[in-house]
C-alpha cells in the first residue's frame, strides 16, 4: 500500500464556493418540479406522463451517484467536474429544445446523470476540513445544497409564468452550469483520494461497493434513515405544483415556485445542525430531522388547503431534510478516508432511489385519491424512519440509547479513519 499523503490545504473562500457550486448544479434537478402542470399542457400528455420528467431526474441522479461519484476516491477531481459541468449543459440545451415527452425525458435523464458534483463536493470538503470541524463544513454546503433545491423552484416558477414558456428555464440553467466551469475546477484538489492509491481500476473501484454495505454499519444506518425522509421529501414536492393547481387554491407555477422562496428560512436554520452533530452526535439530529419532518407532514394532512399552513409545512421539511442529511453524511466520512466517496455513493443512491420511488407514488396517488393521501405516504415514509432509529437504539446495548451521548455518538461512527486497502 502506498504511504498517505497529507490532505491538500483548503484555499480561501472554498466552502463558500463549494456551496454555491452544489446550489446551482442540484438545481437542474428540480427546477422542473414546478413546471410540470406546463410541460403536460404544451406537449399534450397528461400529468402522469409529465411527472415522468420529474422522475428520469431522480433516477438519473442515483445513476450518476452508482457510476460516476466513486471516481472522487481515485480520479483526477478538476478534470472530472470540467467534463461533468460540460456535458450537463449541452444536456440542458438539448431539454431546452426537445419536442417531445420522450425526449424531454431522455435529456433530463443525461443532465441529471452528470450533475453529481455535489455528491462529490460533499467528501472532498469532509476531507479537507479541520479536525472535529467536519460537520460544521459540510452544514454549510448542505444548505447551499438545499437552498439550490428549493430555490431552483422558485426562479423556474417565476421565469416561466413571465416567459410563458418552460423552454427558458432549460436555457437559463445551461447557462448558469456553463459559468460554473470557469469557477469550481479552480478550487478543486487535483486529486481525489489523500492515500496516494491511484492505481484501482474503475471496474475493481465498483465492484468493492457492496462490500462496504456489510462492513460498514454506520452507513447502513444513515442510508435507511435518509431514504426515509427523502422519500417523504420528494413525494410533496413531486406533488405541489398540480396540488396548488387545482380548486380551491387554482395557482399557476410561479405560486409553486415561490414555496421554495418562502422554505428558506427552514433551510438556513438547519445549518447549525453540523455543529449540533459535531458536538452531540448524529443521532440527536436525526431525532430532531424526524420529529420536524413528521410535524410538516402532519400540518399538511390537516390543512393542505391554505397557504399559510404549506409555507409553514415547507419550511418544518426543509429543516427536518437537510438537518438529517447533514446527521448521516457526518456519520459516515468518519469511516475511512480512502472509501468516503464510495461511502457517500451507497448513501446517496438509497436516497434516490427512494425519491425515485416516493415521486413516482406520489403522483400515481394525486391522481387517483388527491392531497390527503400524498400527506399519509409521506408520513409512512418518515414512520418507517424512525422506526429503524428506535431499533437501532435498542439493538446497539439491549436498551435504548440516548441519542448524542459520548457513547452514542462513538456507536454511530465505530470506523476508524484508515484505508482499507489491503
Amino acid at each position: 500500500m502506498t504511504p498517505p499523503s497529507p490532505a491538500p490545504a483548503m484555499k480561501r473562500g472554498t466552502i463558500p464556493v463549494f456551496a454555491v457550486a452544489t446550489a446551482i448544479t442540484v438545481a437542474n434537478i428540480y427546477f422542473t418540479q414546478p413546471l410540470l402542470e406546463r410541460i403536460a399542457l404544451d406537449l399534450g400528455v397528461s400529468s402522469t406522463a409529465a411527472g415522468g420528467v420529474a422522475t428520469a431526474g431522480q433516477i438519473g441522479y442515483a445513476l450518476g451517484i452508482v457510476a460516476i461519484v466513486p471516481l472522487a476516491d481515485r480520479a483526477p477531481l478538476r478534470r472530472v467536474s470540467r467534463i461533468l459541468l460540460t456535458v450537463t449543459a449541452i444536456a440542458l440545451l438539448a431539454g431546452a429544445l426537445a419536442p417531445s415527452i420522450a425526449l424531454l425525458s431522455l435529456a433530463t435523464l443525461v443532465l441529471s446523470t452528470t450533475t453529481v458534483v455535489p455528491q462529490i463536493i460533499m467528501p472532498t470538503v469532509a476531507s479537507l476540513a479541520a479536525k472535529g470541524q467536519a460537520g460544521r463544513a459540510l452544514g454549510a454546503v448542505g444548505t447551499g445544497l438545499t437552498l439550490g433545491a428549493l430555490l431552483s423552484r422558485t426562479v423556474s416558477g417565476a421565469l416561466s409564468q413571465v416567459t410563458g414558456t418552460w423552454r427558458a428555464d432549460y436555457f437559463a440553467a445551461a447557462l448558469v452550469t456553463a459559468c460554473l466551469l470557469f469557477v469550481l475546477p479552480r478550487y478543486m484538489p487535483e486529486r481525489g483520494a489523500i492515500t496516494g492509491e491511484d492505481t484501482t481500476g474503475y471496474l475493481k473501484l465498483l465492484a468493492s461497493m457492496p462490500p462496504l454495505v456489510l462492513r460498514h454499519p454506520s452507513l447502513r444506518l444513515s442510508a435507511l434513515l435518509g431514504a426515509g425522509v427523502y422519500g417523504a421529501f420528494s413525494s410533496f414536492w413531486a406533488t405541489l405544483a398540480f396540488h396548488l393547481s387545482q380548486k380551491p387554491l387554482e395557482l399557476g407555477p410561479a405560486a409553486a415556485g415561490l414555496f421554495g422562496l418562502s422554505s428558506v428560512p427552514g433551510a438556513l436554520a438547519a445549518r447549525y445542525s453540523g455543529r449540533l452533530s459535531d458536538r452531540y452526535g448524529p443521532d440527536t439530529v436525526n431525532v430532531i430531522a424526524l420529529v420536524s419532518a413528521t410535524t410538516a407532514f402532519l400540518v399538511f394532512l390537516l390543512d393542505g388547503d391554505s397557504l399559510a399552513a404549506l409555507v409553514i409545512g415547507c419550511n418544518l421539511l426543509g429543516y427536518g431534510t437537510t438537518s438529517a442529511q447533514i446527521a448521516n453524511q457526518t456519520r459516515i466520512f468518519a469511516g475511512p478516508v480512502a472509501v468516503r466517496a464510495r461511502l457517500n455513493t451507497l448513501y446517496m443512491f438509497s436516497l434516490f432511489a427512494s425519491a425515485a420511488v416516493g415521486s413516482a407514488l406520489a403522483v400515481a396517488l394525486f391522481e387517483r385519491h388527491g392531497w390527503t393521501a400524498v400527506a399519509l405516504e409521506g408520513m409512512a415514509f418518515l414512520a418507517l424512519a424512525a422506526l429503524i432509529l428506535t431499533v437501532h437504539a435498542v439493538n446497539r446495548h439491549g436498551t435504548p440509547e440516548v441519542p448524542g451521548t459520548r457513547r452514542a455518538s462513538r456507536a454511530a461512527h465505530p470506523e476508524p479513519a484508515v484505508s482499507e486497502h489491503r
